[in-house]
């Protein structure tokens, strides 16, 4: 494992070439070459690699006080409203909620390390989306879709996910739609936690906040019933997956080959 200091790596600064699987670091969307050694990784996704990041100990338990503060903020303003929460107003409702309190000089500097932070270095070689960590995902942009605690971003996120309805019946579900930075922040870290501190691990599955199309009107798709196993390889064994392949129309986010350091995602419906 490589256990680099993560605190003291310069922010923005260009990786070398050290990608094991001959990726051109930092290369634009499209352009990865993916090769057997890449794909034996993303099978075994969850696993630890030669070559991933790891926070050190020290930090490891920053992360777990980041963790606990975003769940608290989450506990306290509601799921729903959790999804478009900007980061300015997160460190505002801290400051207003003493049994949220505020985020410590340390937290705020920590999230700040790992937004601006090159994706590529985790193995991750998706394109980023939002730039600016107190860029914002606007309530009036989206409309909540009743009995999910899910927004959808209007125009043509909520017409796609109305004729998918139509078409494959009450079986599909929306499991998740709209993430702003600091949902997609508390889910990459709290799955970065639950991988003991493994960066690369958790962007495997999670995309690092700012790189996440949930910000810009990708949405998730499940079978009724299915519960968390709608997150899983299970998903791609439903009707619900076998309907929406056969429509024909529905593009997947991150398909099996999909050389941008994601799993295999059929629940992910590509909007964008």
């Amino acid at each position: 494992m490589d256990r680099r200091h993560f605190l003291s790596i310069t922010v923005g600064g260009i990786a070398v070439a050290s990608s094991a699987y001959g990726f051109p670091v930092g290369a634009r969307l499209g352009t990865p070459r993916p090769d057997a050694g890449y794909f034996s990784k993303m099978s075994n996704f969850d696993g630890d690699h030669p070559g991933d990041i790891l926070l050190e100990s020290d930090e490891r338990a920053l992360l777990a006080e980041v963790v606990a503060h975003l769940r608290r903020v989450q506990a306290k303003i509601g799921h729903g409203n959790f999804h478009l929460l900007g980061f300015d107003d997160m460190l505002r409702f801290g400051r207003n909620y003493s049994d949220v309190k505020p985020f410590t000089t340390r937290e705020i500097e920590f999230m700040e390390r790992i937004f601006y932070r090159k994706a590529t270095r985790y193995g991750f070689y998706g394109e980023k989306l939002l730039t600016r960590l107190t860029d914002n995902v606007y309530k009036r942009d989206t409309i909540k879709i009743p009995h999910t605690g899910q927004y959808i971003t209007k125009g043509r996120s909520l017409r796609t996910c109305r004729k998918v309805q139509r078409a494959v019946g009450d079986d599909l579900i929306l499991t998740s739609g709209v993430r702003g930075i600091v949902k997609q922040m508390y889910l990459f870290l709290d799955k970065a936690l639950a991988s003991d501190g493994n960066l690369a691990r958790a962007s495997r599955s999670l995309a690092p906040p700012g790189y996440s199309f949930h910000a810009i009107g990708d949405f998730d798709v499940g079978q009724r019933g299915l519960g968390r196993l709608n997150f899983t390889g299970t998903f791609a064994t439903t009707k619900v997956y076998r309907r929406l392949i056969d429509l024909g129309y529905i593009a997947i986010r991150y398909p099996p080959d999909n050389p941008f350091g994601v799993r295999f995602e059929p629940w992910h419906i590509k909007i964008v």
